[in-house]
């Protein structure tokens, strides 16, 4: 039976899992890793640079997928640690490129992907030469932060049906 592709959109075949989380605490400086953290909707996540601001930003959380990190280690010929690529937080078991346009809840927050989230100048410096095309096509989303909620790593990511 052929389905409608909106249809297919919002089905997905498992939920996601929350397994790191990452707060910068400034432009360039170093990442904070940390098991819990709280979206503060509007804003970002407590602890993190974005969330000090004035809001409105579509860039609130950078996520970046659990399974692309072998994929990059590959094209780099070394294991390659969360918080060199600076994301907020990394997630496993869900698309998340498929999340793009859509509400989806991390633990008790509710996100909505807003793009992707595109590998920067200082991937160069961090993951030696090449590193900016290493990180092409795998450099995960953006979110905004519309409910507010707690984070804690092994919390479940799931597409919101409320």
């Amino acid at each position: 039976m052929m389905e409608n592709i909106k249809d297919l959109l919002t089905v997905f075949p498992t939920h996601g899992r929350l397994e790191w989380i990452g707060l910068r605490t400034e432009r360039r400086g170093s990442v904070s890793i940390v098991q819990a953290t709280t979206a503060r909707a509007g804003f970002g996540l407590e602890g993190d640079r974005t969330a000090k601001g004035r809001g409105g930003s579509k860039r609130q959380v950078t996520l970046i997928q659990h399974e692309h990190f072998s994929v990059l280690s590959s094209f780099v010929g070394r294991s390659i640690q969360p918080e060199q690529l600076r994301r907020n937080l990394v997630i496993s078991g869900i698309n998340l490129l498929a999340l793009k346009g859509v509400r989806f809840r991390v633990g008790e927050a509710l996100l909505e992907g807003t793009g992707p989230c595109a590998p920067c100048s200082r991937m160069e410096e961090v993951l030696g030469r090449g590193g900016y095309n290493a990180m092409r096509g795998h450099g995960g989303i953006t979110a905004i932060i519309l409910e507010s909620g707690s984070l804690n790593v092994g919390d479940q990511v799931r597409v919101a049906t409320d």
